[in-house]
């Protein structure tokens, strides 16, 4: 059977046709093989539902390839890539380009999805290019490169697996415990629908997960029609053994298990002209993905659980399998571990690489995790039936197994699983005693223990991401400090400037004081108030001036009163009128804001008190003549 030959087609949006091929390359001339393969959905397969939002964005899907005189009918696999250019930067426009936007797609179509890894990456470099060129009729470029990928596939055809798809790590870093569910969701084979507004990570997430189940992307022959059963039917049961050889092995086993067997359907992107297919009566079980909100409505009839990647949540509609879905205590611990290798080497500028750049945590560690993790199930469920069968006869039982070691991945969902497609095609080809080759034995056996408990909560801490918080509020706490030290240093600054503000204000006050109360103690009336406020010495002067003149008269008067009295004698009386001080009013000394009584004089002739006159040149001094 000859193989098949990659082809590359253009698909473009008219806006009065929809989307549609515009032309073929790698084909006979004059073949159209949308026609003849009835590809009517091919355009809305490559030109995904909000594919116009993005700059770039690529479509994974599965087309159903008719029988030839040489090949039977078989599945094919296309990507496309899609981009967008203003129209009046065409150099040629033509007339039927009506809208501001001219969409186009170039999809390349190819009998298996292992080499997509690498055809990625030139479909993107040759559809900038060909936009680049700003001339639509200029399709030389594609031509070559529809040339350059037959010779690359026949080159690069070996028996390496090819991953592609999401990277492992940022699936594990992303779902954690719930990527083993969709793994064993993916085995039980239900209705699993994928939902993102991202058409390529919708597509890339689906083939993550398939790519899990050894030799399964290079077997998905059948994935494209619901009709097709041709891997059953040309599987031969292996008859012989190399321990030594990977693949011999994974094929004794019974690997890949075949998830997209008669009745199921593989569409990483499915639009919704393509629901009727998905609710045909003969359609059992699919994974599939959309793009399109309007299926979310729809879910219950659509699905048996929804992974809704925009939202990060998977939704399981169908109860009984939900119960099948429930973890075991191994289970648990066996993807804790997993979630945990990848948690400690997680590198956030390159999600794909441990940051140790070591084996543990790297994509190959995962997958042969899982492998080994699906050859003791595998082992496992063939002991469980063997038990079965001989389980009146003791003497044929394992000594190293206690029970049934299959309870280990959960009963409620081995029960289920033996119900399924894929484990009938197992079951039947394949030796009936595998547990002599791989022990029955779950990779995490055992009850549940201390440690278990421990590495479930320190997984939950580091959900709540609470490194990050700690580091974020140690920062914010920080700065809130820095900002609070700088304040206080500021406010004990002008603080202590205050206070040396008051105390040279206060010393100057005291100054001033020293200088009235020295004037006040050298007055006959008595030293001055002190006030709590530095005094005007404008009006003290003037004050002190009319104090002295009034004392200056005082004086005058009290000395003629002394002087008569000498005259008469101090006990006689004058016949002179009395001017004695006694009968004037009290000597006043009048300040800013108040006025203070000076203390009067005695009553001298009263209290016949003698009176000892001031010296004319003290009078004089303080700006009063003597009488």
């Amino acid at each position: 059977m000859a193989p098949f030959s990659p082809i590359v087609c253009i698909v473009g949006f008219h806006h009065a046709r929809g989307p549609e091929v515009e032309g073929w390359f790698g084909v006979e001339e004059g073949s159209d093989p949308a026609s003849e393969n009835e590809w009517h959905l091919l355009p809305f397969m490559a030109l995904s539902d909000g594919a116009h939002a993005s700059t770039e964005d690529f479509s994974y899907f599965t087309l159903r390839h008719e029988a030839t005189p040489d090949q039977p009918a078989t599945s094919l696999f296309g990507i496309s890539c899609t981009r967008q250019l203003d129209a009046n930067e065409l150099i040629n426009r033509p007339a039927d380009v009506t809208r501001s936007t001219v969409q186009k797609a170039v999809v390349v179509i190819s009998d298996s999805p292992h080499h997509f890894g690498q055809v990625r990456e030139k479909l993107s470099v040759v559809t900038t290019a060909w936009f680049a060129q700003r001339d639509f009729t200029d399709l030389d470029i594609l031509q070559k490169f529809q040339e350059s990928l037959a010779k690359s596939f026949h080159d690069a055809d070996d028996e390496r697996d090819q991953y592609f798809g999401l990277s492992l790590r940022e699936l594990i870093h992303e779902f954690k415990w719930q990527t083993l569910v969709l793994f064993k969701c993916c085995l039980l084979q239900p209705k699993m629908l994928f939902f993102g507004s991202h058409c390529e990570r919708l597509c890339m997430m689906q083939f993550s997960l398939v790519s899990l189940i050894p030799g399964l992307i290079r077997n998905l022959q059948d994935c494209a029609d619901p009709k097709f059963n041709s891997y059953e039917e040309n599987l031969v049961m292996p008859t012989s053994l190399k321990t030594s050889e990977r693949p011999s092995l994974l094929a004794y086993m019974g690997l890949p298990l075949q998830v997209f067997g008669k009745g199921s359907l593989f569409g990483p992107y499915t639009p919704l002209q393509q629901l009727d297919m998905l609710a045909d009566h003969g359609t059992k079980s699919y994974i599939v993905g959309s793009t399109n909100s309007l299926l979310l409505q729809q879910k219950d009839r659509y699905s048996d659980i929804l992974i809704n990647l925009d939202e990060h949540t998977i939704n399981v509609s169908s109860t009984s399998l939900r119960a099948s879905l429930v973890l075991s205590t191994p289970d648990r611990r066996w993807i804790d571990f997993l979630t945990q290798a990848i948690h400690e080497t997680w590198d956030e500028s390159n999600p794909g690489r441990p940051k140790t750049m070591g084996y543990v945590g790297s994509e190959e560690f995962i997958r042969l995790q899982f492998e080994e993790y699906l050859l003791a199930l595998l082992s496992a469920v063939k002991y469980r039936t063997y038990l079965q069968s001989h389980k009146d006869d003791e003497n044929n039982l394992l000594t190293d197994f206690e029970g049934d070691p299959a309870n280990e991945f959960g009963s409620d969902w081995i029960d289920a699983w033996m119900k399924t497609e894929n484990f009938r095609i197992f079951d039947k080809y394949t030796d009936s005693h595998l547990f002599d080759i791989v022990d029955p034995k779950h990779p995490c056996s055992g009850g549940l223990t201390i440690e278990d408990v421990q590495r479930r909560l320190a997984q939950q801490v580091a959900e709540l991401h609470l490194d990050e918080r700690i580091q974020n509020s140690r920062e914010v706490i920080g700065k809130q400090l820095a900002v609070g030290q700088k304040k206080i240093s500021s406010t004990f600054n002008n603080l202590w400037a205050d206070i040396e503000a008051m105390r040279e204000a206060q010393r100057k006050r005291n100054e001033e004081h020293k200088v009235a109360s020295s004037s006040d103690h050298s007055s006959p009336v008595g030293p001055m108030v002190r006030f709590p406020k530095a005094p005007d010495l404008s009006h003290a002067q003037a004050s002190v001036q009319a104090a002295s003149s009034r004392a200056g008269a005082y004086l005058s008067s009290w000395g003629t009163w002394a002087s008569e009295k000498r005259k008469t004698g101090w006990g006689g009386k004058s016949t002179a009128p009395s001017t004695s001080p006694m009968n004037s009013p009290p000597l006043s000394v009048s300040a800013p804001g108040d006025i203070k009584r000076a203390v009067p004089l005695s009553k001298a002739a009263d209290e016949k008190t003698t009176a000892t006159p001031m010296p004319a040149a003290e009078v004089r001094e303080r700006g009063a003549s003597p009488s």
